[in-house]
Order: C-alpha cells, then structure tokens, then sequence
C-alpha cells in the first residue's frame, strides 16, 4: 500500500461517519502541509455545514496512527504532518519497488488517442508540434498506468488536394520514389498555383478525385506513392523527436471512406440530418452562431462530397466498434474544440458513443514568437518542423538536450495556454527547463561515480532530508493528476520541484562527507531521487543522459 492509499484509507471512515456515506478524501501532496485533504469542503454544501466546522470533526474521529498533526487551515482543508517513522517507512516501501510505489491502476481502460495529424505531402511544420508532443507524453504515461493505449495517426491522406497532386504527377511525369519530402511540398505548391490559375487544369483535378474515390488503379497507384514516402518522412521525424508513434499507428482519412456513405444513412434514418442549402447538416442542441442561430454540422456538403464531419463520425463508430474503446482523447488545437464538440454531440445523439465511452477534446494553446503573434520565419511563412529541430541542435550540446529543451518547454506549462518560444530560456541550464531536469538527474548519477557504495536504508533526520523525502512521495499523485486531468504540465511542474528540492538537499546535508549510516541514507535519498526524476521524465518523453 502506498502512502496516498493509507491516508485515504485513515480518513474514509472518519469522512464517512460524518456524511452518512462513503467520501472520497482526495488525499495528495501540498506545499502547505506534508499532505493535504480538501474533502470537507465538497461536503459543506451537501450537509449546509461551515467547512471548518466539518474539518475539525473530522480531525477528531480520525485514525491519527502516524500522523505526528492535523490542523484545519484555510477555509477547510485538512493539514495532516506525518511522523519521520512513516515516512521512512513509505520511502523504504517505494525504494523496493522498480514502480516507486505507483501501482497499476485496478481497472485499465482501452484509450485511444488521436494525435499528430499531419498531411500528406506537406512538411511538418510548428503547428503539429505540440500535438504530437502532449499526445505522445499521454500515451507514454497512460500506457505506464497499465491502460491499454492505442496510437492514432489521423494523417489528411483524402480529398479534393488529392486529385489535384496526382494531375500535376501526370502533367510532369514525375511519378518515381525519388522524391524526399522537401520536393513534394514544392510540388504541392506548384500544384496549388496551376489549380487556381488553369480552369483547365482545376476541371481535370476534379475529374481526377472522382477517378480515385471510385478505385481507378492509376490514380490509386499515385496517391500510394505520396501517402508512402510521407509516411516515410513523418517517421524520420518521430525518430528525432523522441515520440513513441510507429508505422502501425498510421489510419488516415482514407481509411474511413467506405463507411461514410453509411454514416449518412444512419443518421438520415433517425432523423438527425437536415437539408440546408443543399448540404446534408446535423443540428446538435445547444450549439449556436454569433447570430443565434443553430449551428450546422455539415456532414454531406451540396456538391455530394463528404466534410471532415462524416470523416470523424466514421472514426468514432470505428473507435468504438471496432477498437472497443473506454476512452478517446482528441489532441488537437483549441480552434478545433466547437467542432469535436458537435461531433461527439451528434455521436451520442445517434447512439454510436454510449453513456460506457467518455470521449474528450484535449484542446491546446498556440506556439507564439517574440511577438506575441503566431510564430513564422523572418519571411511571414510558417516554420517547417525540420529546420526548427535543426536550429535547435545547433544551438544545444547535444541532440537530447536540443530535443529535450523544446518538448519540455510545451509540456511544463498548461497545454491550454499559448506559450512563447524563447531559445534562450528553453536553453538554459536553470529554471523551469528540460536541460535544468538533465543537469539534476546528471548530477545524481556523478555522485555515484565517486563512491563503489551502494544506496541505504532511508532514515529521515535533517529537515532537508525530510523535505526530499516528502518531494518523493508527492510522485505518484502528480503521475495520478497528470493522467486524470490529461495534464502533463502537474507531472511536469512536480519535477522541476523534485529537482530544486534534492539540489537543496545536496547543498545542506553532505553525502559521501557523511558517518557510514547517514552517508548511505542519504545515498539511498539520492538513488531514489534518481530513479523518480528518471521515470517522469520518459513519462514526458525527455532523455536523462547520465552525463552531461
């Protein structure tokens, strides 16, 4: 049992003797007290009791075993001050254990997360960065939970861009392999240009989509070759940055067009379809314009073709269906949150995401410039991915530490907010940053170079060693929070305390200076205080080189 548990299983009684009821008592680590539960103040309304009237009551029918304190702070909340015996007895319990104390969660889910996105026969630039670094950070700790995740790349492999590629393919009989990736998105943009400027050449593109949406093996054929060497290039860069996504993650918008037709049917069949303009629209209650309006979710347009709409509503039909999935996350940009909404809307709507499946848009902020604006090259075009990776190295020691700086500067703060890029503070070896969290885990592992002892039994003593103590056993309600809330900033901002908290305690209580007892404690602290740093950050997928 770890730590949380047991102070959770020393409150539920006296919480529930006083609600009548089972009470969770959201037992998790403070910087106010070593733990703190705010459980009083979710019952006050429910009982019309003060807050601190329901606290104190509380802190009297408690099971105080190990508990050197309870006070009620603040409007409610419940201090508890843990003995040094309990203390030592949870760090001993997670040192142990190769999990550190965080066990595998009881009952795993089936979660499927949709990230990355990007589309074929373009570059990735900066806009697909922070999804497929959040996504992949929430895959990495779900997966470590003991959830079963499954990956989706959802590339824009489909559409009317499509046709127009594979003309320009046939107009310059350049259908070879040869291609990389930088002179596909040249081709595309020559293709973009002859589209809107050759009436002709739009006539044929159109044609064209309708050859391949109907299975013409030539147009098949060309459209395999952009998709293949695409998806070529995308893994190269999910090589380079570190992300757990491979080859069998891939499921484009292709991969759902056979069923669109059916989404049509089974929502035209319960109702839920209305012909506007000529387009086929889902009207989700409670949406609305700026004029009031209801707000359409187009999902056949007037022309016949099929919107991003049906595109998504297959997938969750798919996801659900076929994945069997528990959860489904959708990593995608803040702009995007009314449209995933009426999606899922429309979903439960026609029955095809039960009450038994929750489904979450994990909405995210922009990446600005110096600014304040989105961030662009010096010309105004938008930063190719490639060449951001590129300057970064440039500017690092290493490539982790180039990697690192930039993956840790999206995950540290609230995904929901825009963030500015700032080399220099990414960069820096102090504060808030990735290289800071390899420079403390560097330093752990150096003190180990100079000593052939191992790591001891911990025995709490200095107050900097009870601080470190309390910092450890604050990781597994970080990892908790970060999944729970799909936040990856807590787990994040828990490490960076962990670090600055151990470089305290390495700065006040000598180790290998130390008597033999105390010296292997504190060994034993500094083991610890490694292998936690080490695991939360491949949980964000940063690199921990042992040597910097």
């Amino acid at each position: 049992m770890n730590l949380e548990e047991l102070l959770h299983d020393k409150l539920a009684p006296a919480l529930e003797a006083v609600a009548g009821h089972p009470v969770d008592p959201a037992v998790r680590a403070s910087p106010h007290a070593d733990f703190q539960s705010g459980a009083a103040l979710a019952l006050a309304r429910e009982l019309g009791r003060p807050p601190r009237e329901i606290a104190a009551e509380v802190a009297a029918a408690a099971d105080l075993a190990g508990i050197a304190d309870v006070t009620v702070s603040g409007p409610g909340f419940l201090n508890l001050t843990l003995t040094d015996e309990l203390i030592d007895r949870s760090l001993r319990a997670a040192a142990a254990d190769s999990r550190l104390g965080v066990a595998v969660e009881r009952k795993p889910e089936r979660i499927v997360i949709d990230y990355s996105g990007p589309n074929v026969a373009k570059e990735m630039h900066v806009g697909h960065l922070r999804s497929t670094i959040i996504g992949d950070a929430l895959a990495r700790t779900y997966d470590w939970l003991g959830h079963e995740v499954v990956r989706v790349n959802h590339l824009g492999d489909w559409g009317t861009p499509f046709g127009m590629l594979i003309e320009h393919l046939l107009d310059t009989a350049t259908s070879d392999d040869g291609h990389s990736i930088g002179d596909l998105t040249a081709f595309y943009q020559a293709a973009r240009s002859k589209f809107d400027g050759d009436d002709d050449f739009r006539t044929r593109s159109r044609l064209r989509v309708v050859a391949l949406q109907s299975g013409d093996p030539l147009s098949r054929e060309l459209w395999r070759k952009l998709v293949t060497q695409s998806e070529r290039y995308f893994l190269d860069v999910y090589q380079r940055l570190g992300v757990t996504l491979g080859p069998d993650d891939f499921a484009g918008e292709s991969r759902y067009q056979d069923d669109l037709a059916g989404v049509v049917a089974g929502l035209t069949a319960q109702g839920l379809l209305v012909e506007s303009d000529g387009a086929l629209c889902a009207f989700p209650p409670g949406f609305t314009g700026r004029d009031g309006a209801p707000l359409p979710l187009i999902v056949r347009k007037a022309d016949g073709g099929f919107g991003y709409a049906a595109t998504d509503l297959a997938a969750v039909r798919h996801r659900v269906g076929k994945l069997a999935a528990d959860r489904m996350l959708y990593v995608v940009g803040t702009p995007q949150r009314v449209h995933f909404q009426m999606v899922l809307a429309v979903a439960r709507q026609a029955g095809w995401l039960p009450d038994s499946a929750h489904a979450e848009h994990i909405g995210f902020g922009s990446i600005l410039g110096a600014d304040g604006k989105m961030l662009k090259t010096r010309a105004g075009d938008t930063v190719k991915l490639a060449d951001l990776l590129d300057e970064a190295e440039s500017r690092a020691t290493a490539p982790e530490i180039a990697i690192s700086a930039i993956k840790y500067a999206d995950l540290s703060g609230d995904r929901r907010g825009d963030y500015t890029f700032d080399w220099d503070r990414m960069l820096a070896i102090t504060g808030n940053t990735g290289p800071y969290l390899q420079m403390a885990y560097a330093r752990i592992c150096s003190i180990f170079w100079k000593t052939d002892r191992g790591p001891g039994v911990v025995t709490v003593g200095e107050p900097a060693e009870r601080d470190l103590a309390l910092a450890l056993l604050g990781f597994e309600p970080a990892v908790r929070a970060a999944a729970a809330l799909a936040e990856p900033h807590r787990l994040a901002g828990y490490l960076h305390g962990l670090a600055a908290t151990f470089s305290t305690f390495y700065e006040k209580c000598p180790v290998l200076k130390a008597g033999d007892q105390v010296r292997d404690s504190r060994l034993g602290l500094a083991d610890l205080t490694a292998r936690t740093l080490h695991t939360g950050m491949f949980l964000l997928g940063i690199e921990a080189p042992e040597q910097i």
